[in-house]
């Protein structure tokens, strides 16, 4: 019979050729530790988790004689998140927010992390029974809003200004897991 063919060295080469393609397959995955895949669990990570001015929600309406927290806070009077009321015999000022500033209050949430690239990452080890890197990132902030813009705010919050700068950097912990690298939470 023509083109049929018993001969083991055929075998051989579909059996290389198939190796080839699993071994390829695999670094593909999203389990691999590459770089791209540390990006897309850090960014599904910071779309749950917005940076904030105030990560611990303060309550209002919030009372403050520190100069510098009324400093801040009084960047935020003048973009019509808050109103303000000086308690002059108490040396305090009280914060309420406007109408505009309930939608953001109380942490006053100005944008989630995009991780840009990642700098350097440690080979994954186990630990809590999952193979976890430590890695370092570049990252912007999307969607930031225009109360955080104007110079004045950015000033009063250097670590907000920092971070929309789009220079930013920061570092990670990642769990490798079936699904994918995940912050452990």
């Amino acid at each position: 019979m023509l083109g049929t063919c018993n001969c083991p060295s055929r075998y051989i080469a579909r059996l290389a050729l198939a190796s080839l393609l699993l071994a390829a397959a695999g670094c593909s995955s999203k389990s691999a530790a590459r770089p791209e895949n540390f990006i897309v669990g850090l960014n599904a990570h910071f779309l749950d988790h917005p940076e904030c001015l105030f990560p611990e929600s303060p309550a209002f309406p919030y009372e403050t004689s520190d100069r510098a927290k009324t400093k801040q806070m009084n960047t935020l009077v003048a973009s019509q998140l808050l109103t303000v009321q000086e308690e002059f015999d108490i040396h305090a000022s009280r914060y309420t927010p406007t109408a505009t500033g309930a939608r953001y209050a109380p942490r006053f949430c100005y944008g989630h992390r995009v991780v840009s690239s990642i700098d350097s990452f440690t080979p994954p080890v186990q630990a809590n029974g999952f193979p976890e890197t430590h890695v370092a990132y570049h990252y912007t902030i999307e969607d930031v809003p225009l109360w955080a813009k104007p110079d004045d705010v950015r000033a009063a919050f250097p670590a907000m200004n920092h971070a929309i700068s789009g220079t930013a950097t920061d570092r990670a912990t990642l769990a490798g897991t079936i699904a994918g690298w995940q912050v452990p939470d």
